[in-house]
């Protein structure tokens, strides 16, 4: 439906969303990823005051994804039963609470155990806001959404490492080791903003005081008509999915993605500080450049290809520039290691840009929103595998070159697997709602 179409009240309904909902939720999410990867800034202070070395943190970094994977379908469940407002408040809440835990880590198991809890507590936040706007977004506004609120994932992975660096300062503050002030400061703002959101979140329409009684009744019919719509879409279990061929390519090619993305995530700041002679704010200062650069060269690239009719030959560029990047980074120096990694930022950052639209356009309708769901949640398990892989093999080997030629290997893989994702004309899947149509709910990846 073009925007001319589209009712004047529910377009006003639409912008009073987008301009009261929107800051709070992006910055839920910026606060969500800071905590769920400001471990990676702290590796060799765990090690030194904890006993974490290289396995155990890898391991440790890994189990988060265990307990979001386990826990998402449920706490999506949950949602929709409790609200928005009451149950992501409750997931900030306890996420928060969780950091603020890791201030008192003292050996491997509670490590194991609060990382595990953190996946727990942060499960279904990220498919929960993407849930929430299905209940207040017509097909036609929700991308729009889904967009603004991804790009508060891309600036938190830019001000992680100055934000995390500077806390990290005030090691020996009143006779406590930096690690524990940053936990301790950064879960104790998650639940302050955690108790904001209650304040600001509403989780029907019919409740909002700054809507008008037009505006509701446009907007709820608008958002009714598109799930009676989806639940028109036939069922299709979870096991017949797995082996769908389409699916089964999908998901691995974003397993791969997601490997680099985590590996990353998790790995920079340690390598960062093989450089030598810095400080934690200069390390955290470093580890935002990739990250820069990556979101410089996103945005740059989906101008370019919005439009493209195939958009695969882009992502197979993406994931060659991921893989070289991965392998230039074994030779040379700390800083050619960094100028490598953030050639692999950028390849990783503008393959995830790629990948979901082509995912999107290359299932059949009746699949789609499913297929993509179980794509996100098989695939984000690479969070799981690459850290642990990266931790065993620096304590066997002694470097993170195993580590890294795998990623190499993953992403060349990953290209040739691009080859066999069905490609589609978009002209052929959209519906009255446009490219969104395709699968009903707006699904993007976590490999952010």
């Amino acid at each position: 439906m073009s925007e001319a179409a589209i009712p004047e009240a529910e377009q006003r309904a639409v912008g009073k969303f987008l301009r009261r909902m929107l800051p709070i939720l992006v910055l839920m999410l910026l606060v969500n990823q800071m905590d769920r990867t400001n471990v990676g800034f702290v590796q060799d202070e765990l090690r030194a005051d904890v006993g974490v070395g290289a396995t155990a943190y890898g391991l440790g970094a890994g189990l988060f994804f265990i307990g979001y994977a386990l826990f998402e379908v449920p706490s999506n469940m949950w949602l929709e039963r409790f609200g928005a407002r009451v149950w992501l408040t409750r997931i900030m809440i306890t996420w928060g609470a969780v950091i603020v835990a890791m201030c008192f880590i003292h050996n491997v198991w509670m490590f194991y155990g609060l990382r595990f809890l953190l996946g727990v507590a942060e499960a279904g936040f990220f498919p929960g806001v993407l849930l929430y706007f299905t209940q207040w977004l017509p097909d036609s506004s929700r991308g729009r959404a889904s967009a603004i609120f991804l790009g508060g994932s891309a600036t938190a992975y830019i001000v992680t490492g100055p934000i995390t660096g500077a806390l990290l300062e005030l090691h020996g503050a009143g006779g406590i080791a930096g690690w524990r002030w940053m936990f301790a400061l950064e879960g104790a703002f998650s639940i302050l903003v955690g108790f904001i959101a209650g304040f600001f979140l509403v989780s029907r329409i019919q409740d909002a005081k700054w809507l008008t009684p037009e505006e509701k009744d446009a907007l709820s019919e608008a958002v009714a008509r598109d799930k009676q719509a989806r639940d028109r879409a036939p069922s299709v279990s979870r096991m017949k999915l797995i082996f769908h061929p389409q699916v089964a390519v999908l998901t691995a090619v974003f397993f791969a993605m997601a490997l680099t993305g985590y590996a990353i995530t998790f790995w920079l700041p340690s390598l960062v500080e093989e450089i030598g002679g810095l400080s934690p704010f200069q390390i955290g200062l470093l580890s935002a450049i990739p990250w820069i650069c990556a979101v410089i060269a996103m945005y740059t690239m989906s101008h370019f290809t919005d439009r493209a009719p195939d958009r695969r030959p882009y992502l197979a560029i993406a994931l060659v520039l991921s893989a070289c990047g991965t392998f230039l980074a074994t030779l040379g120096s700390p800083w050619f290691g960094l100028a490598a990694l953030t050639l692999a930022a950028v390849g990783g950052k503008c393959a995830a840009t790629l990948f979901w639209p082509m995912a999107q356009s290359g299932l059949d309708l009746k699949i789609a929103a499913p297929g993509l769901a179980l794509v996100n949640s098989l695939g984000n398990l690479g969070g799981f595998v690459s850290p642990t892989l990266f931790g065993y093999l620096k304590d066997t080997t002694g470097s993170t070159n195993g580590g890294l030629y795998t990623l190499s290997a993953a992403s060349v893989l990953a290209v040739l697997g691009v080859a066999f994702v069905r490609h589609t004309n978009r002209g052929e899947r959209t519906g009255s709602g446009g490219e969104v149509a395709v699968t009903g709910e707006p699904v993007a990846g976590e490999a952010r």
